[in-house]
């Protein structure tokens, strides 16, 4: 039987991030409602901005087109005991339901109000419409905003895949051929999971461009049995399907695992590698490096005293020495911290480590709501 019970439901919050509890929200909105409008209201000086928020929820609910999610600021203070105030956030809501409307179509008035809070019964009121009251207690989804925002790890289960994607923090391996970019950054992604927890799991992503240039050799020997690198020959368009593909396969890893994603290269060295085997630089390849998420740091592993391994995919042993330069260039360009590493590779596990829990230290600042 139809449980569809509501014309047009209405979602107000700041969504300061998004969690399951939120999503809770919405996903019975969208069960009992013809049309849900959720409004994602921000202030300016919110630490992750309300269009954010608003892409992270909608990439939740791309499977619901009767759900209109959209982003309005809102600097009014919070008084529940101010009528003013109430106008002032009546208006704001008001403002996003008419965006909604310009954006989505034409929706009948409000007549359900969906929330969780003690003032949902107000909120509906005003708008002359019928209040739903869901989860007060926090016992379905035990998390809050509040909670999110004072520690994330902790809270990590209950976030969706866009947000844990937008949150985790991820750190890139970088470096010239066989100066242990793999080794590192598998080490660094096992000693994280080690620790256990949501720790366990941290997420891995494997360097696309060796797979792509084990695929370019098996064809230069499917026409010639004994072809080695040297019959490889190498197209700008190439990379850029290298750095497109490594982006994706990134953000895969991003929106299942865990806090901290360990990258074993990006688009970033992929503009590098172009450098190396096309002799210039790609501005396709640049603006894919240039729209990657934000990385949190690099680690650039050195190749001095690290012995050359010939694995059959790797020719550079003359250029290892430039190579590491040209990174060093390009990373003292950018602002994303960076470090690099030397010794053994157990000592460059523990300086890694070390330097990934700084990073957790200072990471997710977010800016207390109004």
């Amino acid at each position: 039987m139809s449980r569809v019970v509501f014309a047009h439901g209405l979602v107000i919050g700041k969504f300061y991030p998004p969690h399951l509890g939120h999503e809770y929200l919405v996903r019975t909105a969208a069960r009992h409602c013809h049309q849900v409008t959720v409004g994602v209201l921000g202030a300016s000086t919110d630490s992750i901005p309300v269009q954010q928020r608003r892409d992270w929820l909608r990439d939740s609910f791309a499977h619901a087109p009767h759900v209109r999610i959209v982003a309005e600021i809102d600097d009014v203070p919070t008084d529940l005991a101010s009528p003013a105030i109430w106008d002032a956030h009546v208006a704001i809501m008001r403002q996003a339901i008419a965006a909604a409307n310009r954006e989505y179509g034409a929706a009948p008035a409000v007549d359900a109000v969906f929330t969780s809070e003690a003032y949902g019964h107000e909120l509906a009121r005003r708008f002359s419409a019928q209040s739903v009251c869901l989860d007060q207690a926090r016992t379905l989804y035990p998390v809050s905003g509040t909670a999110v925002r004072a520690n994330p790890a902790q809270h990590w289960a209950l976030l969706s895949p866009a947000v844990r994607a937008g949150l985790a923090l991820r750190i890139v391996v970088v470096g010239a051929e066989s100066s242990g970019t793999t080794t590192l950054s598998c080490d660094l992604t096992q000693a994280l999971r080690q620790r256990a927890g949501v720790w366990a799991q941290t997420a891995w992503v494997a360097e696309y461009g060796r797979e792509y240039s084990a695929n370019l050799l098996a064809l230069a020997r499917a026409a010639r049995h004994d072809a080695g690198l040297a019959e490889v020959v190498w197209h700008s368009e190439d990379f850029v399907e290298v750095a497109q593909e490594q982006c994706r396969r990134e953000e895969a890893c991003a929106r299942s695992g865990g806090p901290v994603l360990v990258c074993d290269t990006d688009a970033f060295a992929t503009r590098l590698w172009h450098e190396r085997y096309m002799g210039n630089n790609s501005l396709a390849v640049e603006r894919i490096a240039s729209a990657m998420p934000q990385r949190a740091l690099y680690l650039l592993t050195c190749d001095e005293g690290v012995p050359f391994e010939d694995d059959g995919l790797r020719d550079g042993e003359h250029l290892r020495s430039w190579m590491s330069e040209r990174f060093r260039q390009l990373l003292q360009k950018q602002d994303v911290p960076w470090m690099e590493l030397r010794g053994t590779p157990a000592q460059r596990c523990s300086a890694a480590l070390e330097a990934a829990d700084t990073c957790l230290r200072q990471a997710w600042q977010f800016n207390s709501p109004l």
